[in-house]
């Protein structure tokens, strides 16, 4: 009987270590990001409406940090899987960037180019990817609580499997 306690025992052990076990973070690659600007805002209320087929709407009900962030990545070099406690307005400022979003359940692709944006909700992890030839850049801003922390590493999602 002892032993069977024992074994019970040592098995429910085991079994909640790797359960409580941390998940590892993916750690970036050729990638490198600079805090360009910072500024702290009270609560906004934004509105512009101007016209018909245009407006646009800001509302926080707190303050907030705004950071203007350069992500420079190398070919081939990738952001780790990461998320931000708030939204981030992405654009592609030189070259081309590959994105997959771990809230996709097919992890599918997005690539944008120069020129182009597109809107980090902050809610999901997210992973971007130099797969061109040429060196990629982008510039993001970053709408956050105050005094948050700009980025949160993420284990990489079990439905993007590269």
């Amino acid at each position: 009987m002892k032993h069977h306690q024992i074994l019970l025992a040592t098995g429910t052990l085991l079994a909640s270590a790797w359960i409580s076990a941390p998940a590892l973070a993916t750690p970036a690659s050729g990638f490198s990001a600079v805090q360009t600007f910072k500024g702290a805002f009270p609560p906004l209320e934004v509105k512009g409406d101007k016209t018909d087929k245009w407006d646009v709407k800001i509302d926080t009900k707190d303050d907030s940090d705004i950071y203007v962030v350069r992500n420079s990545i190398a070919i081939g070099g990738q952001s780790g899987w990461h998320s931000h406690p708030g939204p981030s307005l992405i654009t592609v400022t030189l070259g081309e960037i590959t994105v997959y979003e771990s809230d996709d359940p097919l992890c599918q692709p997005k690539i944008y180019r120069a020129g182009e944006g597109f809107v980090d909700s902050g809610d999901h992890a997210h992973l971007l990817k130099n797969e061109s030839g040429a060196a990629a850049e982008t510039v993001a801003t970053q709408f956050l609580p105050v005094g948050s922390t700009r980025r949160n590493d993420e284990p990489q999602p079990n439905n993007c499997s590269f």
